[in-house]
């Protein structure tokens, strides 16, 4: 009997494999954001320096984030196939050398090469797909929340990066910025090499809050080739629910990382704001993120997430809709008001959207969610290179944050209408392993 119960202290107290992985995968998640802090910083300074205009600049930043979003399911099908640790260690090698060589640019191709298409690359295969995939294969409890976790991850990358990015595009200049980019993506690897491991059978353990004699579940379509992305792409055209949810996330990704993300800075400036002052401000964004995405985890393992998408949306709106009121050459209070419902809004709308994902779609989530990320980057390529061309013409982003916030009502009531699945709504005719688990609140 005393053996019996040290044994159950021991199991009770030991940290599970499952966090430390997930541990590593946050750090790896914030090395790759670092790049994301990167072009609204840098947009005034390259368009100083080289003469290029927003829209140019932000034609990069399209690139990169179309890129970020398409990898997304072939590096899921990537990491099925070869294994999650060389995919990973790739990608920082792939953005660790884009930022690092743009230190040379001296043309805008150049920039579309290596801030759009290599950094795209690198970044796109430590993006959401990876999240989804490290959720649902280490974790049967504490999905949701685990999942706001390392959704956070790019926003604390945000937070870190941020005041340093600009405090040294200041004082030093963009390019030693830029490597500083570099060498955080370096410094990771490491780390991603030791520790992380594909499966919980690779270590001879099972996923967090799964019985002790659980084996993985099988895949309901093979993972590990291209083909099984592009027939993840198809099993999600059969259900309306995927259009529902990719619609709404390119929404999501529009007013996100395509405007407040890339263009918020030199929308500050365009009202007099330094741009340090400006950066804080985004940076502060990253804050608040952390805590509203962790949050937002939490309570879709309690809560219908489609009643929570529609909240995050239409409150979303309401911030973008006065917005342009709130800018002016120092951070008032009301700024601060925004920055703060902005920053617990960011991202939290990426748990809720996985968990319908996951619900529909079972062990085959990954991928779908995959593509349904992809749209959200298209939303935010859009805006990225749209609000560019709106400040060119106009003067001013005050037109495109009031689009977006109109575009955020549409989203709102697109994920209102989505219906959760039953036995014979699934792709396969099958139970999906959430239903499994445990029902839908």
């Amino acid at each position: 009997m005393t053996t019996e119960t040290e044994l159950s202290t021991t199991s009770r107290t030991r940290i599970h494999r499952a966090w430390i992985v997930a541990a590593v995968s946050f750090v790896a998640i914030l090395g790759a954001a670092g790049f994301r802090a990167v072009p609204s910083v840098m947009m005034d300074p390259l368009h100083m320096e080289f003469g290029w205009s927003h829209a140019t600049i932000g034609a990069a930043m399209s690139v990169n984030m179309v890129l970020f979003g398409v990898t997304a399911p072939f590096a899921a099908a990537l990491m099925d196939r070869f294994g999650v640790r060389p995919v990973l260690a790739g990608a920082l090698v792939l953005i660790a050398a884009g930022t690092g060589v743009a230190t040379l640019m001296t043309a805008s191709w150049q920039m579309l090469l290596l801030w759009g298409v290599l950094v795209g690359l690198g970044t796109g295969s430590i993006s959401m797909g990876f999240v989804a995939t490290v959720s649902t294969r280490w974790f049967v409890e504490k999905r949701g929340l685990v999942t706001g976790m390392l959704t956070a991850a790019g926003a604390t990358g945000q937070l870190i990066f941020l005041p340093v990015v600009a405090a040294m595009t200041d004082r030093y200049g963009w390019r030693w910025a830029s490597i500083v980019v570099t060498l955080a993506a370096l410094v990771v690897i490491p780390l991603v090499l030791l520790f992380i491991r594909d499966r919980p059978t690779d270590v001879g353990t099972t996923a967090y809050g799964a019985p002790a004699d659980a084996v993985d579940a099988p895949d309901t379509l093979p993972n590990g080739t291209f083909g099984a992305a592009w027939r993840g792409l198809v099993q999600g055209f059969r259900v309306p629910a995927f259009w529902l949810l990719a619609g709404s996330f390119a929404i999501c990704g529009m007013t996100t990382n395509g405007l407040i993300g890339t263009h918020f800075i030199p929308a500050a400036h365009d009202h007099g704001m330094p741009t340090t002052v400006a950066a804080s401000l985004l940076a502060t964004v990253g804050i608040f993120d952390v805590a509203g995405t962790i949050f937002s985890g939490w309570l879709t393992d309690r809560v219908d997430p489609r009643i929570l998408l529609v909240v995050y949306y239409l409150g979303r709106g309401a911030s973008l809709m006065v917005l342009p009121a709130l800018l002016s050459p120092h951070a008032e209070p009301s700024t601060w008001v925004f920055i703060v419902f902005y920053g617990l809004d960011w991202v939290a709308t990426v748990p809720p959207t996985i968990a319908i994902c996951r619900h529909w779609f079972g062990a085959s989530t990954p991928i779908v969610f995959g593509w349904v990320f992809a749209s959200h980057q298209i939303g935010a390529a859009v805006a990225a290179f749209g609000a560019g061309l709106v400040r060119d013409a106009h003067g001013s982003y005050d037109l495109a944050f009031l689009i977006a916030a109109g575009l955020c009502a549409v989203a709102a009531i697109m994920c209102g209408v989505i219906r959760l699945p039953s036995r014979t709504d699934t792709p396969d005719g099958g139970v999906t392993a959430a239903q499994t688990e445990r029902p839908m609140p």
